[in-house]
């Protein structure tokens, strides 16, 4: 069986670097597209000399001209403090991005999964959450970008698919964490690690008893890999994380346990439109991919803290 050419969109990225290393390993050929917005070089370092793999630096929000079998399409700033620091680009990576790999996946006849996310359910007030849920989003905060962006974003892989019959996929990620995690992106568990490691008091948004549930990137990368080997006829949209739901203050206690840090807890005001409690429902996932995470909270949370201390 011959190789396949898959081109992956934010590719030096968190959860890009390690779907490049998938790839390859199964023997494809991969071509890595990031403009370094929030990517790293570094992730890409293990990658360089293999002749499987080739880098472009280009921006999603324009289009690019590149034969491929397989797209997946990872590229937008992930963290608040990312996509709020240019919210306009945020929206073209995500809407005019999305808008121009489907053009590339029709004229290819590639298929195209888009990393979608858990944000597009806003504050739920259904919980767990179900793909059926339609969500509570405020179109006009400061996270819209990102939320009514991705949401846009699947419209549009929908209409692609209803309309020119591309072959789609959509995954909507939950929390994910592991290596390659940048240091400074506000989200909850790197700060809290990088917090610990150098002996700063752990900041804990409002009370610490809004939730989470964690999966670790391995685990994600999987799901993402059986999504896109899946048929045609199957588009998802799939809720992709771990169940297993945790407060804040117990992510905080786990980690400084872990770290045998003696930092202390402070607590600040809840960021505007920060969910209050997040959990999926991965029922449509379990029967539809025969996934589900299994790297325990513990085990991820020793691995994403021994990158770390090589970092700092």
């Amino acid at each position: 069986m011959s190789s396949k050419r898959v081109l992956i969109t934010g590719g030096a990225g968190f959860l890009g670097s390690h779907l490049c290393k998938k790839i390859l390993d199964a023997g494809d050929e991969v071509l890595c597209v990031d403009n370094f917005s929030t990517g790293r070089r570094a992730h890409l370092v293990p990658f360089q000399d293999s002749p499987n793999f080739e880098f472009v630096r280009h921006d999603v929000s324009f289009p690019l001209h590149v034969e491929v079998d397989e797209i997946y399409n990872l590229a937008c700033p992930a963290s608040p403090i990312h996509y709020q620091t240019d919210p306009v680009q945020t929206i073209k990576t995500t809407v005019i991005g999305a808008m121009n790999m489907l053009g590339l996946a029709k004229r290819t006849e590639a298929k195209i999964m888009q990393a979608s996310t858990s944000e597009i359910y806003g504050d739920p007030l259904v919980h767990p959450q179900t793909e059926t849920y339609l969500g509570n989003v405020n179109p006009i905060g400061l996270r819209a970008c990102y939320d009514e962006g991705k949401r846009c974003a699947e419209t549009l892989f929908f209409d692609y698919y209803r309309q020119h019959q591309v072959k789609i996929k959509v995954a909507r990620i939950f929390n994910t964490y592991g290596p390659h995690m940048h240091p400074d992106d506000g989200r909850v568990v790197s700060n809290f690690i990088v917090q610990a490691l150098r002996g700063e008091q752990i900041t804990i948004y409002g009370n610490g008893n809004q939730t989470r549930c964690f999966c670790y990137v391995s685990d994600l990368i999987d799901g993402f890999v059986r999504l896109m080997s899946t048929n045609v006829d199957v588009t998802g949209p799939f809720n992709l994380g771990n169940p297993v739901e945790i407060t804040m203050i117990e992510l905080a206690e786990n980690i400084l346990k872990l770290t045998g840090s003696k930092s202390k807890l402070v607590f600040m005001p809840l960021p505007q439109d920060d969910p209050k409690q997040r959990r999926p429902n991965i029922d449509k996932a379990r029967d539809g991919l025969d996934w589900e995470p299994k790297v325990p909270l513990r085990e991820g949370l020793k691995e994403t803290i021994a990158y770390f201390k090589t970092l700092l």
